[in-house]
């Protein structure tokens, strides 16, 4: 984990950017898909600042946060309630398994159907996690003002609903 000293030094902004001298001077800051990954992996550190000794993963953090809102939730179903596929849930599902943080068994009604549910560990480490998880969040959206927070949120939204049915997995919330 960083300590304050570094975070302070790394989250002082040396000047604030100018978005219309930025992209006169590189045209990459004038694509949408360059800057929502760049915001992608200024995400991934802040978390990884703020929950880096939990040793969980931004991915995995989302499959522990809908196992402890919908419990015994089948592989698939958890897929398209995140926008991942069904390879990639069930290597996530056997990482936190391992660490036994979620347990997984057939379902009673179609024993093809795998369910997966957190353990009291799971359900532990998920709501220990959620203030440090806040607090990347707050870090993230920290230079917006609280009204263009909303905003934002509401055009991230706008954004990946009109173009939800172009991504690889589909991202359906229940």
């Amino acid at each position: 984990m960083t300590t304050p000293a570094k975070r302070r030094k790394r989250d002082a902004a040396p000047e604030s950017l100018e978005p219309n001298l930025l992209v006169s001077r590189m045209p990459l800051w004038a694509r949408p898909g360059y800057l929502v990954r760049r915001l992608h992996q200024i995400h991934y550190a802040l978390f990884f600042e703020e929950c880096g000794a939990f040793e969980i993963t931004p991915v995995q953090y989302g499959v522990l946060t809908t196992l402890l809102l919908q419990a015994d939730i089948d592989q698939n179903s958890l897929g398209r309630e995140l926008g991942i596929d069904r390879t990639n849930v069930a290597d996530v599902l056997n990482r936190l398994s391992k660490r036994g943080l979620v347990e997984r068994k057939r379902s009673s009604e179609d024993r093809r159907m795998v369910l997966a549910r957190l353990t009291p560990e799971g359900e532990r480490i998920t709501s220990e996690m959620h203030a440090a998880m806040q607090r990347a969040q707050d870090r993230l959206l920290q230079p917006l003002l609280p009204e263009e927070r909303n905003a934002f949120l509401t055009m991230l939204i706008r954004l990946i609903d009109g173009n939800n049915h172009l991504g690889r997995t589909i991202f359906r919330p229940s």
